[in-house]
């Protein structure tokens, strides 16, 4: 295998504008290659608690190029990038559920992907509000809860559905100067709030309350920021209230439940038998029939 790969390696740096057409002939390992290299649309994966989005999108890049061949992966370097691929929607480092992946043309309807309906289920915690607005910062306010009852959540939520207008997290995917305003908030710089800006809730409902965690059904449009949603939400009880745990449970027609593919399937093998062609992904689309991955 060592030395067909090293034949394979010969052949593709003195010929490269035919490295294209020598698949059928190449060894498996180039086969594997020039395969990854000509997929085009989109599919899901797993995003784990813990890592960044970019993380974890680096992990698969690095894993599927690997597979196929590629000596030392290195799935930040971009140039000469060998594969094109790029995620539609960034989650919280925190939150885990859907991350939509785009390869080859698919990177190109990814602006789609981010524009589109989502769902999340959260639990927040009333009682206690954090920088962050999630479990991951310091706890900067506390406040008294007992007063608020299920009714008393169940009618401000009314308020949060429709077109509302939202002021995103200073703990953001957001920029400034082209820095995340999460990094220059690390460095010690001072940020101000970006303006509140138009979002869409489609519904709401609270689905367990056992104060202090409550938990929440979200569907919402693009650009929509849950932490801000839980933070607001906690103080039109007249309290305080920061997200514990998130999870994005769709992204366009990809559920949790039936299409992302987990860390261990992350395979060509698997990602082939789930790719969603470009050619078959209608704008704004929440069609459900593509294929399931294997639970």
């Amino acid at each position: 295998a060592n030395s067909g790969a090293a034949v394979s390696k010969k052949k593709t740096k003195n010929n490269s504008s035919m490295a294209g057409n020598i698949s059928n002939t190449a060894v498996p390992i180039s086969s594997s290659m020039s395969k990854l290299q000509s997929l085009n649309g989109l599919f899901a994966i797993y995003k784990k608690r813990g890592p960044t989005s970019t993380d974890v999108l680096n992990a698969l890049k690095e894993a599927l190029l690997k597979e196929a061949g590629a000596k030392n992966p290195n799935p930040r370097k971009r140039r000469k990038q060998s594969l094109k691929i790029g995620h539609g929607g960034t989650l919280d480092s925190a939150a885990s559920g859907v991350l939509v992946v785009g390869v080859g043309n698919g990177t190109k309807m990814l602006t789609t992907m981010l524009a589109g309906s989502k769902k999340y289920v959260a639990v927040g915690e009333l009682g206690k509000a954090t920088d962050t607005l999630d479990a991951t910062g310091q706890v900067i306010l506390e406040k008294d809860f007992d007063h608020v009852t299920r009714v008393d959540v169940e009618e401000k939520l009314k308020h949060f559905v429709g077109d509302i207008m939202q002021v995103p997290p200073l703990y953001s995917a957001l920029k400034k100067d082209g820095q995340r305003l999460s990094v220059l908030l690390q460095k010690g710089q001072k940020v101000e709030a970006k303006p509140a800006r138009p979002v869409t809730v489609y519904s709401l409902t609270l689905q367990d309350f056992t104060p202090p965690l409550f938990t929440l059904d979200i569907e919402c449009g693009g650009g929509f920021y849950v932490r801000s949603l839980v933070d607001d939400l906690g103080k039109a009880l007249s309290s305080c209230a920061h997200v514990k745990e998130l999870t994005r449970t769709k992204q366009g027609q990809f559920t949790l439940d039936h299409h992302v593919l987990h860390e261990d399937h992350w395979t060509l093998e698997h990602v082939v038998r789930v790719l969603q062609p470009c050619s078959g992904l209608a704008p704004h689309s929440d069609r459900t029939n593509i294929p399931e991955a294997d639970a």
